[in-house]
């Protein structure tokens, strides 16, 4: 058997006893600061070599400085932490991805070196996950693959444990949002226009909502300006999100890009608008709606407010965004036509419309086809006489077989 060079770098040998490839490396104790041999085995010699060869980049890391290693939670928040420095997300979604990593710390997993996770251990603790959404698996899943696909970007591994892990399945069946039926829309309506602003502050939300499509965070977000009277649309160009900590702020843009949109204004609550936009003149930048406490509304008081006044309507199952669902809901029934129904709502592409609508667009489907059948035989396209002709002869031969057959 082979011995390393006592160089502290770390070497490859082959180990005759055990039949297998021995990279060592050393790693300084936290409390003695001094340096502790570790021997890791490998089928190959270059598995062993590649390891070694990882070991180095991760040793320029300042995670594995401070841990003798590179953790995975670790390698998870330093990769959240880079992606806000480098402003390719807002802090309300680092606030939401620092949920699902805290998530995750709560396993065994999360404490294990980079390099010692297999896929098996990943495998095991995702199906450990079956009995949540099948939402919350993704991102879960999400943070394992964007970790590991850092790490080896970064030569911190030699092999993605990840290509081998497969996403399972919830057991339980995917929450759709539910869009108020036309009869609980109108009792809806029919409450809010009886009300005055004073005894329901957010009347005008949930108006907005429910007649021009708008995201619960863009409608608060409304400011005198954005309301165009004379062309009769709101401007929607920004949105109330919140920051890492959680505290409610107006954010740059809207949710997309494709967020920056007008929406026309119904006639019918045209009037509470203006009505809205008297009242709240003298508020600070002229804020369609403040908390009483004169900060920015927090939407899930005004998702909680919302839920309380249904429930006097005996209206359950509806959220702040099924108000928006019900707005795009009546287009499609009304026989809007995709493509503007996406930029109505603001949705980045099509398919995110096509997809959330699918079930109403198939509701309408056979409807539009014998508009397309019409069509073809106004225009004379196809000769109805023949086809119909040729379908009873059909018939006629199916029909003379059967009685051929009964007296055999």
């Amino acid at each position: 058997m082979g011995r390393p060079k006592g160089n502290k770098t770390g070497s490859v040998f082959f180990n005759k006893n055990k039949d297998r490839w021995v990279c060592a490396y050393y790693i300084t104790d936290v409390n003695t600061h001094k340096e502790i041999r570790k021997d890791k085995l490998f089928r190959t010699e270059q598995e062993a070599k590649d390891f070694l060869n990882s070991l180095q980049y991760q040793k320029g890391n300042e995670i594995f400085i401070k841990n003798n290693g590179i953790p995975l939670s670790q390698l998870m928040r330093s990769n959240l932490q880079r992606k806000l420095d480098m402003n390719l997300i807002k802090e309300r979604q680092y606030s939401r991805v620092l949920k699902t990593i805290q998530v995750i710390e709560k396993s065994d997993i999360a404490n294990k070196k980079i390099e010692d996770v297999t896929s098996e251990d990943i495998q095991i603790y995702l199906n450990s996950l079956k009995d949540y959404s099948n939402s919350y698996i993704k991102k879960i899943m999400e943070q394992f693959t964007q970790s590991y696909n850092l790490a080896m970007n970064k030569g911190y591994i030699v092999k993605n444990p990840m290509v081998d892990v497969i996403k399972p399945r919830s057991t339980k069946a995917d929450k759709e949002v539910r869009a108020l039926t036309v009869e609980e829309q109108q009792a809806f309506t029919n409450y809010l226009m009886t009300k005055s602003i004073e005894d329901e502050p957010y009347k005008n939300v949930f108006l907005i909502q429910m007649y021009m499509g708008l995201r619960v965070g863009e409608a608060l977000a409304l400011r005198n300006g954005d309301i165009d009277l004379k062309r009769n649309l709101i401007n929607v160009n920004k949105t109330l999100t919140t920051d890492k900590d959680e505290r409610v702020i107006m954010g740059d843009t809207t949710k997309t890009y494709a967020g920056l949109r007008q929406v026309p204004i119904p006639k019918f609550i045209r009037n509470s608008l203006i009505e809205q936009m008297n009242i709240t003149t003298n508020n600070t930048d002229k804020q369609l709606f403040l908390s009483p406490n004169g900060n920015y509304v927090d939407n899930r008081n005004v998702n909680y407010i919302l839920k309380k006044r249904l429930a006097e309507l005996d209206i359950k199952g509806i959220s702040t965004h099924s108000l928006r669902h019900t707005y795009g809901t009546r287009c499609v029934e009304a026989g809007m036509r995709a493509v503007a129904l996406q930029r109505l709502m603001g949705h980045k592409d099509i398919s995110v419309t096509m997809n959330t609508y699918t079930s109403i667009f198939n509701r309408y489907k056979e409807e539009e086809l014998e508009k397309v059948n019409e069509y073809y035989m106004n225009n004379e396209i196809v000769n109805i006489d023949n086809l119909l002709n040729e379908h009873n002869e059909f018939i006629d031969d199916i029909s003379n077989e059967s009685e051929e057959k009964e007296i055999e």
